[in-house]
């Protein structure tokens, strides 16, 4: 389960912050700091410590500031990670979606996910099923979406295959984020834990009962399969979801003259 969830803040207040329209008007001294300063610097303890370890106090300790006062400028943790997701969306630039195809536009939105994941690991510890609605975010659905803009598909068909990409890509991720995490923790690779536990299976796994399971076993062992990759696997798999999307539009009756 999610560390955290977005979109759990007070509405108006989070739409006012994530589209700069906080304070405008405030009278009296200018602030030590703005919105954008605390917002960076939650985002580097977090990308440092984890999202367990993100508390008002600690970004408002980052900055110099008393945790009173860092309310003045967000009103809670809620609203600060809405923030911090969206901040982080607008790290890398949105593919220039005239060119290409439909497909690699899709290939390098999933990518910068990964790649976004890789450096801010944090953000697979909330939950997402309501995002906030920041211009950043928006700005990578309507990526998405545009990619597959007039292919034949219906809105729900849209919709739909934006979600099942988004969702490959933030498995795949969190896969490959636990992994380093399992590592990071135990200081063990997983090689390393495999050569410890093979010994110990020798004599129990019966090759007639688990044929195929044996089979993959020894081609590790001979060298003939590489050793797991994740991002190897992530590309091995994006392929195949594409492959499937790019079946399902040929199968529109319409599809098929426009799927260039």
């Amino acid at each position: 389960m999610a560390a955290e969830f977005s979109g759990g803040g007070d509405p108006g207040r989070s739409i006012a912050l994530l589209w700069g329209l906080a304070g405008t008007g405030r009278r009296g001294p200018k602030p030590r700091h703005s919105v954008e300063d605390v917002v960076q610097a939650a985002i580097v303890l977090a990308d440092a410590e984890g999202l367990a370890a993100l508390s008002m106090r600690g970004v408002a300790e980052s900055l110099g500031l008393s945790p009173m006062s860092l309310y003045t400028y967000v009103p809670s943790k809620a609203e600060l990670v809405d923030l911090m997701l969206d901040r982080v969306a607008g790290e890398q630039q949105t593919p220039d979606l005239p060119v290409e195809g439909w497909r690699a536009r899709v290939e390098q939105i999933a990518r910068q996910g990964w790649t976004r994941a890789q450096r801010h690991p944090w953000i697979l510890q909330v939950g997402t099923h309501r995002p906030p609605l920041g211009p950043n975010i928006l700005s990578r659905v309507e990526a998405t979406l545009r990619a597959i803009d007039g292919l034949g598909l219906s809105e729900m068909e849209m919709d739909q295959l934006t979600s099942l990409i988004s969702d490959y890509v933030r498995g795949s991720v969190r896969s490959a984020l636990d992994a380093r995490e399992i590592e990071r923790a135990t200081g063990m690779t997983d090689e390393q834990w495999w050569a410890m536990n093979t010994p110990l299976l020798e004599g129990l796994v019966d090759p007639a009962r688990y044929p195929t399971t044996v089979k993959i076993g020894e081609a590790y062992k001979s060298g003939r399969m590489a050793p797991p990759d994740h991002e190897r696997n992530f590309e091995f798999g994006l392929q195949r979801v594409l492959d499937g999307v790019e079946a399902f539009i040929a199968s529109r009756p319409s599809a098929g003259q426009t799927a260039a």
